[in-house]
C-alpha cells in the first residue's frame, strides 16, 4: 500500500468517525428538545451522555484499525506533542476531522429540517464563563490522560473506557463536556440547547487544546515511549524494532490475541510469540523505541 493510499484510508476514517460524533453528539439534544418539544432538563444531558458513550465506543471499534480513531483535533495534537504523528500527517487529520464536523452539522439540519425549516444557523449561546472553560479544560486533559494511559498501558479496553468516560463526564461536568475543537465549531451551527457562539466556541477551542498539551507533557513522563540513556530494554518489556526494508516493528500478543492481517505483515508463531505490524511510510524505526511495561 503506497503512503497516498494509507492516509487517504486513514482520513476517510477520520472523517466519517467525526461526523458520526456530530450527528450523535448534537442530534441527541435537537430529537427531545426541537422534535418532541420537551422543556430542556436534566433527562436530555443522560440522553446525551448515553448516546454519545456509546456511539463513540462502536465508532472506535469501527475505524481504530484503520486511523487511530482520534476524531478529536485535540488528541491529535496531543499526539503530535509525543511526536507519534508527523506535523503534516497531524495537519492533513484535523482537516479531515473539521471538515467531518461540519458535514455532520449540515446533514442534522437536513435530517431535522421538517421541524426546524431552516438548514443554516449560528447560535447565540455565550459559554464564556471562566468556570465553564476551567471545566472544559479538565475534560480534555482527562480525555486525552484516559486515552493515553490505556493504549501506553496495553490496554485492550480503551474503546469502552474512552466511551464510558466520556459517557460519564457529559453528565458531571458544568461545560457537559465538549472537549473537541471539532465539535467546538459544529455546535456554532445549532439552534439546539447544546449550541455555542462564535466567541465562546474560540474560548473552548484554546481550553482543549490547552488541556490535550498539558495532559500530552504529563504522560510522556509517566510512560516514556523512548528508554533513558543507559536504560536497558528487557524482553518482552518492548517492541524491538528492525531495520528490514520492509521496516517492520515487533511487539509481543496479548494471551489469547490473534495476528489479522489488517493488523500486521507477518505473524510469528516463535516462543516469543511476536507480531509484526508495517510502519506507516512516514514514521521511523527507533531502536529505543519502547515503553518498558510489564508483561504480567
Amino acid at each position: 500500500m503506497t503512503c497516498c493510499q494509507s492516509l487517504s484510508k486513514n482520513l476517510v476514517a477520520e472523517f466519517l468517525g467525526t461526523m458520526g460524533l456530530i450527528i450523535v453528539a448534537i442530534g441527541s439534544i435537537i430529537l427531545p428538545q426541537l422534535v418532541w418539544g420537551a422543556e430542556f432538563g436534566y433527562q436530555f444531558v443522560f440522553m446525551n451522555a448515553i448516546a454519545v458513550g456509546f456511539v463513540l465506543f462502536a465508532l472506535i471499534e469501527t475505524f481504530g484499525p484503520l486511523s487511530g480513531s482520534h476524531f478529536n483535533p485535540a488528541v491529535t495534537i496531543a499526539l503530535l506533542v509525543s511526536k507519534e504523528i508527523t506535523p503534516k500527517k497531524a495537519a492533513a487529520y484535523i482537516v479531515a476531522q473539521i471538515c467531518g464536523a461540519l458535514v455532520g452539522i449540515f446533514l442534522l439540519n437536513i435530517i431535522f429540517y421538517d421541524t426546524t425549516q431552516a438548514l443554516y444557523f449560528v447560535s447565540d449561546i455565550d459559554r464564556s464563563s471562566i468556570y465553564i472553560l476551567i471545566s472544559e479544560f479538565l475534560c480534555t486533559f482527562m480525555l486525552v490522560a484516559v486515552i493515553f494511559g490505556c493504549v501506553r498501558g496495553t490496554s485492550n479496553k480503551t474503546s469502552l473506557a474512552v466511551g464510558l468516560f466520556v459517557g460519564g463526564m457529559i453528565i458531571t461536568t458544568s461545560s457537559t463536556m465538549f472537549a473537541n475543537p471539532a465539535v467546538d465549531i459544529a455546535r456554532i451551527f445549532t439552534n439546539a440547547a447544546c449550541g455555542i457562539n462564535p466567541m465562546s466556541a474560540v474560548y473552548f477551542i484554546i481550553a482543549d487544546i490547552l488541556g490535550a498539551v498539558c495532559a500530552a507533557v504529563l504522560f510522556n513522563w509517566l510512560y516514556p515511549l523512548k528508554l533513558k540513556e543507559g536504560e536497558k530494554c528487557e524482553p518482552f518489556d518492548c517492541s524491538t524494532c528492525q531495520s528490514t526494508p520492509e521496516q517492520t516493528v515487533t511487539r509481543k500478543l496479548e494471551d489469547g490475541e490473534k495476528c489479522e492481517p489488517f493488523d500486521c505483515s507477518t505473524c510469528q508463531n516463535t516462543p516469543e510469540q511476536k507480531a509484526t505490524r508495517k510502519l506507516d511510510d512516514d514514521e521511523k524505526c527507533d531502536p529505543f523505541d519502547c515503553s518498558r511495561r510489564d508483561n504480567k
